[in-house]
C-alpha cells in the first residue's frame, strides 16, 4: 500500500520555533518528526512513499533523497503553485491506483497501521478515518457516526453542533480508496478560474470527505493511540514532553496496554438508582480532574456500567446513548476523555411492565461477570494484572477481582470484597484519592 504524506505547509503558528526549515524537519529529540513518520511506517512494512513538499521543499527531499538510506523508496511532488491541500492528490493520480494511506508531515503518531488498513478493508467503505477523544472536543471538528462506526455527519469547528456529543475528533490519518478522486475534474486543479480569476485548489475536508458523511461509504476507526499535530510552540513542547517520557510509543496499541476501567453511577456521577432521567445525569464533584489525570499518566479510562434499566424498558438504546453523550460532553468541558463505553443492557430477573424479553437473560457481561472488562482488555490489548478496576459496589469489584485486575472500592462499602493490598477509599471524591495513591 502506498502512503501519501502532506508536508507542504507553511507553518507560520510555529515560525517562533524553527522559521528557517519546513515544520515537518523540527526534530523531536533531534529526530525530524517527519523522520520518526516515515520510521513508524517503514517499521510497519510500508515502505512505498510519495511525499508532497512546497514550501522549502528542497530541505526536505535533500534530507531523505529517494530513502533508501533509511530502508524505505521515497517520490515527490513539488507543489510550486498551491492547489489546496488535496490538490496534488489530483496530480498523482495516475500513481494512485489502490486505496492509499494519506498522512500529515507534521503530526506525531505511534499507531499500527496493520490494524488501522485491516478495519478499513473489513468496513467496505471508500474511506476511513482514524478518531479518537481529546481534551478540546468543544473547539474541535467532530465526527458523528453510528454503532458500526459509518459516519452519519461531519462538524466542523464552526459548525452547529448537538447539546450534547461524542468526543470523537479527526486525527488527520485516512485510508482513501482513489475513486474519491473522481468527482473532481482533474484538469481544472491548479487552472486559473475565468470567473474568478483564482487558482482553482482542492480542499480535503470540505469537497472530499465531508461530502461522504451519510453516503455509507466513510467509516472511523476509533483507537487511543497516540496523534498529535504540532502546529503551534504550545502544543510542540507538549509532544515534545510526551515522547520523552514515553507515552508516545506506549499509546501503539501493538503494546501491551494499562487501564482504568470505571463503574459509572455513583463512580462518575452522583449516583441515583436507576437513571433514566438525561437532566438527572450530575458529574460528581472533581471527578472530571481525576480522570484527567488517568488521561495525561497513559491510562485508558474505560466506562464499565450494568445497565439493566433497557431491558426493562425504561429506556430506549437511543436515551442511554444520549446520556453518555452528556458523560462525554461534560468530561470533555474540563479537559478530560474516556476511551471506551461498554454497558450490558441485560437483566435476568423477568415480570417488568415493558420489558424487553430477549435481554431478559443470564449473560456474561453484567457485572459482578467480567465480561465487559474481558472485551475491553480484548479490544485494547489490555494488561488486565496491571490495571484497575473502580467501583462503589460489591458487584464492580467481584467483576474486577474475576477478571484478574487490581479492584479498589470507592466511597466505604463492602470492603470484604477487596483483594491484596488494595482496599477501600471513603469519600465520594475518592477517585481523586485513587489516582493520588496508586498511579504512577
Amino acid at each position: 500500500m502506498k502512503t501519501v504524506i502532506m508536508a507542504g505547509g507553511k507553518g507560520t503558528r510555529i515560525q517562533s520555533i524553527a522559521a528557517d526549515i519546513p515544520k515537518p524537519m523540527i526534530p523531536i529529540d533531534g529526530i525530524p518528526v517527519l523522520e520518526r513518520e516515515i520510521i513508524s511506517l517503514r517499521d510497519q512494512g510500508f515502505k512505498d512513499i510519495i511525499i508532497t513538499v512546497s514550501h522549502l521543499g528542497s530541505i526536505i527531499m535533500d534530507y531523505f533523497g529517494d530513502g533508501s538510506k533509511i530502508g524505505v523508496n521515497i517520490e515527490y511532488y513539488n507543489e510550486e503553485t498551491p492547489l489546496g491541500n488535496a490538490g496534488a492528490l489530483f496530480k498523482l493520480k495516475d500513481q494512485l491506483t489502490e486505496p492509499f494511506l494519506l498522512l500529515n508531515g507534521d503530526a506525531i503518531f505511534d499507531i499500527d497501521f496493520k490494524r488501522f488498513v485491516s478495519f478499513h478493508y473489513s468496513c467496505g467503505g471508500k474511506v476511513t478515518l482514524f478518531t479518537h477523544p481529546n481534551n478540546h472536543p468543544y473547539d474541535s471538528g467532530l465526527i458523528i457516526a453510528d454503532k458500526e462506526g459509518m459516519v452519519e455527519a461531519w462538524l466542523a469547528k464552526e459548525d452547529d453542533r448537538p447539546q450534547y456529543y461524542r468526543n470523537r475528533v479527526n486525527a488527520g490519518l485516512h485510508v482513501i480508496d482513489p475513486s474519491i478522486l473522481n468527482g473532481i475534474d482533474t484538469d481544472k486543479v491548479g487552472k486559473v478560474d475565468e470567473k474568478t480569476g483564482k487558482v482553482f485548489k482542492v480542499d480535503l475536508d470540505r469537497q472530499l470527505l465531508k461530502p461522504l458523511a451519510g453516503t455509507g461509504q466513510m467509516f472511523c476507526y476509533d483507537s487511543p493511540e497516540y496523534v498529535k499535530d504540532m502546529g503551534t510552540p504550545e502544543r510542540f513542547h507538549q509532544v515534545e514532553n510526551d515522547y520523552m517520557e514515553g507515552r508516545v510509543q506506549s499509546k501503539n496499541l501493538s503494546n501491551k496496554q494499562k487501564a482504568v476501567f470505571l463503574d459509572r453511577d455513583g463512580t462518575i456521577n452522583v449516583y441515583k438508582d436507576f437513571l433514566t432521567d438525561i437532566d438527572d445525569f450530575e458529574l460528581i464533584p472533581g471527578v472530571a480532574d481525576a480522570i484527567k489525570k488517568i488521561n495525561a499518566l497513559g491510562y485508558l479510562a474505560i466506562v464499565i456500567t450494568n445497565q439493566p434499566v433497557i431491558a426493562r424498558g425504561e429506556i430506549s438504546w437511543d436515551q442511554l446513548e444520549e446520556i453518555h453523550n452528556k458523560m462525554e460532553t461534560e468530561l470533555g468541558k474540563e479537559g478530560a476523555y474516556l476511551d471506551g463505553i461498554y454497558f450490558c443492557p441485560h437483566h435476568p430477573h423477568k415480570g417488568y411492565d415493558g420489558e424487553i424479553v430477549e435481554l431478559k437473560i443470564e449473560c456474561d457481561c453484567r457485572k459482578p461477570k467480567p465480561g465487559m472488562i474481558l472485551k475491553a482488555s480484548k479490544d485494547f490489548n489490555v494488561d488486565l494484572s496491571q490495571s484497575y478496576m473502580l467501583g462503589d459496589s460489591e458487584n464492580d469489584i467481584k467483576a474486577g477481582i474475576a477478571a484478574g485486575c487490581k479492584s479498589i472500592l470507592l466511597n466505604g462499602l463492602g470492603s470484604n470484597y477487596t483483594n491484596g493490598e488494595y482496599g477501600q477509599l471513603d469519600t465520594l471524591e475518592s477517585i481523586n484519592l485513587f489516582v493520588d495513591k496508586y498511579l504512577k
